[in-house]
């Protein structure tokens, strides 16, 4: 069975970024389940990922406009110190402002924090090693859900 629209694929991955350092890997781990066709993932994982079978590995690299997208400066501002009441505000720190986006914090100063909602991994080109563990029929359920369910999804 071939990873196609509305099957159910169970992946383990490493992520790396262009000067090799790993930035995620479900080695160790469970396999990452989703339902594709269903954009659950990034356009290039998908479009990498299209046609293949368990037991298939290979590597797929995925430039900026198929991953996370360019960096927008319009998604960078600042915020009044005071919004965040008496919190530790710290460098690195996410959080998921009134219209749900995450952003994160970049610059702490004593009146003002800068927060970038620019996904990290924006602008990066992404290489990925990819073995297929899983391929199979998607449930109703998962279907009209639209994400996975049983093994590898949530119940």
């Amino acid at each position: 069975m071939n990873i196609t629209k509305d099957k159910v694929a169970a992946i383990h991955y490493t992520l790396r970024d262009s000067q090799g350092n790993v930035l995620d890997s479900s080695q160790g781990s469970d396999p990452l389940y989703y339902l594709h066709g269903a954009n659950n993932l990034i356009p290039g994982m998908e479009e990498g990922l299209e046609g293949r079978a368990k037991g298939d590995v290979f590597k797929i690299d995925v430039t900026p406009e198929k991953g996370y997208g360019r960096r927008d400066a319009r998604l960078v501002g600042e915020v009044p110190r005071n919004a965040f009441g008496q919190a530790d505000i710290q460098v690195g720190m996410q959080f998921q402002a009134n219209d749900g986006q995450v952003v994160t914090v970049t610059n702490v100063g004593p009146d003002t924090v800068t927060v970038d909602g620019n996904h990290p991994l924006a602008d990066q080109d992404l290489h990925f090693d990819v073995e297929v563990i899983e391929v199979r029929d998607a449930s109703a359920d998962e279907l009209s859900h639209g994400h996975v369910h049983g093994p590898g999804g949530h119940h």
